[in-house]
């Protein structure tokens, strides 16, 4: 079930609330965490109802190893062997289900594989809804409970916490500590109307950017990125602007509405999304993009992995399998793997030059990191690392600007400025022509110096112009939901 569309919002989401806060008068912690936990299983079953038994299975083993982990934490080698086991059966889920196609397209022709390929039946496997975050969720649970930081929680607890629906899908990849508390608060099974009016604000403003500007912007990507060797100048750089954007307002958009959600049943899940295109380096950019996961990176890979204590070429070292190992966890491709490392790189670079003293003025930051995460978002969308080099070579200009048709007139004006171009493209990807630069443009001043939502809600007072402007907004929203997109996080 999806959170832009109509079954979601006009029946799911009333009767979750509503069951919620109705069995919470009664009072017991017990009722409505049940409630909850069976509303986000049915939530999750919309989609497909085979991958209930996996999920279920997956949280039961991590929440009996967890529960052994917290009783052995004193015998060393014991615990060891429950966190490996556990890590091996959270990685192998992962691994089966997501890159075995990937890494079987590695073994070459002969018995071995026809027999591997027998036994696995790869052309049968279909991607499970959210393993991806549930998994490093539940990783992120057995680690805390080796380090002996976790208390005993009960099964309804845990499976609440894997599975709350606000969260489950794309994420926030949320801690135990951040929101079991949470779902035993007394005062939080009864209806809060300041909670419930801004978490629909912010729901409202999340919908409303995936609908009518994420959803928008999609037919400006899909075209392009399939034509790779054919762009232009102007089509690529619309391609890869648009891409970028579309990328941007559809997770934030999802973030907002997670956040949102949780507001509404009086729980505050984490902020994962705080206007990464307004950083001034690579280092801040991954501060403000998918906080969580950057956040579990770091704690739990990176900083294991020795981080920067063991000296500048170590940290570099560590830097690279972080990042090359975050590019894999959003997909099985060369394309992930490689945007994974060209991250990494440039974090190297940005600490290496940090370490130098060598400092940029904060326009000039903002540019070279905005250029680098446009790059990055090229080879990450690109079908493969041949198409992403095709539309990178014309981003550059060198083969010349290709004007489409539309503005073939242009050109003799242009040229008396001594502005010269190559023949015109056979194609007419470019969408709209000079009216989407203009868009794209207005698109780049929103998201540099415009308030992200969190800002705005902070800010946020009741008036009576709020109410107008954001009925209007949702009517707009729903009004444009003429058939159901995913996001694109649900991919990766």
């Amino acid at each position: 079930m999806l959170f832009n569309s109509f079954p979601f919002i006009f029946l799911f989401l009333p009767l979750s609330l509503g069951g919620y806060f109705w069995i919470g008068r009664l009072g017991s912690l017990t009722l409505s965490k049940g409630w909850l936990l069976l509303s986000s299983l049915i939530f999750y079953g919309y989609w497909n109802v085979v991958f209930l038994p996996l999920i279920s299975i997956s949280i039961m083993v991590n929440y009996l190893l967890g529960n052994r982990l917290h009783e052995v934490r004193c015998n060393q080698r014991l615990s060891r062997i429950f966190l490996y086991f556990g890590l091996l059966f959270n990685i192998g889920l992962i691994a089966y289900y997501k890159y075995t196609v990937f890494l079987m397209s590695w073994l070459p022709p002969s018995k071995l594989s026809v027999w591997i390929t027998q036994l696995l039946h790869p052309d049968n496997i279909i991607l499970p809804l959210a393993i991806s975050f549930y998994t490093f969720q539940q990783i992120s649970y057995l680690v805390d409970a080796y380090r002996g930081v976790i208390p005993n929680y009960s099964l309804l607890d845990y499976s609440l916490f894997v599975l709350f629906f606000p969260q489950l899908i794309a994420g926030p990849i949320v801690h135990h500590y951040e929101v079991i508390p949470q779902f035993n608060r007394l005062r939080n099974l009864l209806f809060c109307q300041k909670n419930f009016a801004i978490g629909c604000i912010v729901f409202v403003i999340g919908l409303s950017k995936k609908v009518l500007i994420a959803d928008s912007l999609a037919g400006w990507v899909t075209l392009p990125f399939n034509h790779a060797a054919e762009l232009s100048f102007i089509e690529a750089w619309t391609a890869a602007l648009s891409y970028t954007y579309q990328l941007y307002f559809d997770f934030s958009g999802y973030c907002d509405m997670a956040l949102g959600l949780g507001l509404m049943l009086n729980v505050k899940l984490p902020i994962n999304f705080n206007s990464p295109y307004k950083s001034t380096s690579i280092v801040e950019f991954w501060r403000r993009w998918h906080i969580t996961l950057s956040n579990f990176l770091r704690d739990y890979l990176y900083i294991p992995l020795g981080g920067n204590r063991l000296g500048e070429s170590r940290r570099v070292i560590n830097l690279m399998i972080t990042m090359l190992l975050g590019g894999l966890w959003h997909g099985a491709g060369w394309t992930y793997i490689a945007w994974g490392g060209f991250h990494g790189v440039c974090l190297s670079i940005n600490h290496i030059w940090k370490k130098v003293g060598f400092y940029l003025p904060k326009q000039i930051s903002w540019l070279v990191t905005f250029l680098a995460v446009i790059i990055g978002w090229v080879i990450f969308r690109a079908q493969s690392l041949g198409d992403a080099g095709h539309i990178l070579w014309a981003m550059t200009g060198i083969e010349g600007i290709l004007l489409p048709g539309k503005y073939r007139g242009l050109v003799s004006n242009l040229e008396m400025f001594g502005i010269r171009f190559n023949n015109f493209p056979s194609l007419d990807y470019f969408p709209g022509g000079l009216e989407s630069i203009v868009i794209l443009f207005i698109v780049t001043l929103w998201v540099v110096f415009l308030p992200n939502t969190q800002e705005l809600i902070q800010k946020f007072k009741p008036r009576w112009w709020w109410s107008l402007l954001l009925g209007f907004l949702a009517m707009l929203t729903l009004l444009s939901m003429s058939r159901v997109t995913e996001f694109l996080y649900f991919q990766f």
